[in-house]
């Protein structure tokens, strides 16, 4: 019951009310039914007993009146008599019976009225059931109907309040999805109406910080870019080479940092979309050695060629980020990548990683013992793969390091 949705938990509470209303409207019906038929035996039981026993001492026409009007009855006239007679044998049907040695009563229906047949000795009456009807199941049924009624209404009330909560969820989902236009408005000042602006102003507010850091990353990226080329002319004209090297590399690590840190920006943005296509993997392999930029000698290759949808940029940043820290920190200061069908392996030789997968791939994190590197390789590589629907995932085997990508689905053709 908890993960039911809202609109879902309604149509089941509605429906269990709408049920027990139903069957207590049957039961009301039927206990109706019986208590009447009850009721109606009883009167003709009571009329046989009156008629029979009165008429035994011969009452005369007041007293005969008297009876028909306690007993809510009337005499049919003898012009109608014969008439009544021949329908009560064609079309009437028994529903009761009675009497005694003296004499016997039946009880005829025809077409919703009640006739009554008094027969003794002398005095064979026909008599008319005059009784008011009491309309208890028809109020029943109006009742039963109003109920009915005024339920879906309440709930169809109720759904038309609750409607504006699913346009919001709606409208949510899709800025979470990477809509950053998405504006949340409602007219009415409820409940839903503050949430509605809460959610708004919250959207805004991203919109705007999202625009401050992007304005800010580019700014400083593009500020930094400048000096670090001019430091980088003036160091390639120092005579003193030890000088010359350290801070070559000082700068090589600047523009390294500068260039993670674009890639960072691109890939985690929420609107980011990779260009996927059918990409042979030797053609991915050799895009990452262009970006390696190291001695091919270093990079074995050992795969079976196959192609996969992905987006060939980003993939090779991915593999090219792992065969990087493989050579980087490997003990042989190289790395094999082979694959088995939908799976692409990077193997290093090398100690085992000290903590969990999860703890590289935050952003800044590395082993505390190096000292090059800024610990966004990982991190880059598992956004990138989350963007591809692929998953990372490590183990340390006979002395060596296996970093695989494998696929949430099945993507190799």
């Amino acid at each position: 019951m908890k993960n039911l949705s809202v609109s879902t938990y309604l149509h089941i509470l509605f429906s269990i009310v709408i049920s027990i209303l139903v069957v207590t409207f049957m039961l009301f019906l039927s206990w109706n039914e019986d208590r009447y038929k009850i009721d109606e035996y009883k009167r003709y039981q009571l009329i046989s007993i009156t008629f029979l026993s009165k008429l035994q001492l011969s009452p005369d026409k007041d007293k005969l009146s008297k009876f028909y009007q306690d007993l809510r009855v009337k005499k049919i006239e003898d012009k109608n008599l014969d008439a009544l007679k021949k329908k009560i044998v064609t079309e009437g049907k028994t529903v009761f019976t009675g009497g005694s040695a003296v004499g016997q009563v039946r009880v005829f229906d025809i077409e919703g009225k009640h006739y009554i047949y008094v027969q003794r000795m002398k005095y064979n009456l026909l008599l008319e059931d005059v009784r008011e009807k009491k309309y208890y199941f028809e109020i029943a049924v109006s009742l039963g109907f109003f109920l009915v009624g005024l339920i879906l209404l309440l709930y169809v009330a109720i759904l038309k309040k609750l409607h504006p909560l699913k346009e919001l969820y709606q409208k949510i989902d899709r800025f979470a999805k990477g809509d950053m236009t998405t504006r949340i408005s409602y007219v009415y000042d409820d409940e839903i109406g503050r949430i509605a602006k809460s959610f708004d102003n919250a959207i805004v507010s991203i919109n705007e910080l999202s625009a401050s850091k992007n304005l800010f990353m580019r700014n400083m990226m593009h500020e930094l870019k400048t000096p670090i080329t001019k430091g980088r002319i003036i160091v390639e004209m120092l005579e003193d080479e030890m000088t010359k090297e350290v801070l070559v590399r000082a700068f090589e690590r600047m523009n390294e940092l500068i260039s993670e840190l674009s890639q960072l920006e691109r890939v985690t943005t929420k609107s980011f979309e990779p260009q996927l296509e059918y990409i042979l993997l030797s053609d991915i392999l050799q895009e990452s050695q262009k970006l390696l930029m190291t001695s091919p000698s270093c990079v074995k290759i050992e795969i079976e060629d196959v192609a996969l949808a992905t987006d060939k940029k980003l993939m090779a940043l991915v593999i090219k980020n792992l065969a990087d820290n493989g050579i980087k920190y490997g003990t042989s200061k190289c790395v094999c990548i082979s694959n088995n069908k939908d799976r692409i392996n990077i193997i290093s030789e090398g100690e085992a990683l000290k903590h969990e997968l999860g703890y590289y791939t935050e952003p800044f994190s590395q082993e505390e013992k190096r000292s090059s590197g800024f610990g966004l390789g990982l991190y880059i590589v598992y956004n990138i793969l989350t963007k591809l629907e692929y998953i990372l995932e490590y183990e340390h085997k006979k002395g060596k390091n296996i970093f695989t990508i494998s696929p949430y689905k099945k993507l190799i053709v």
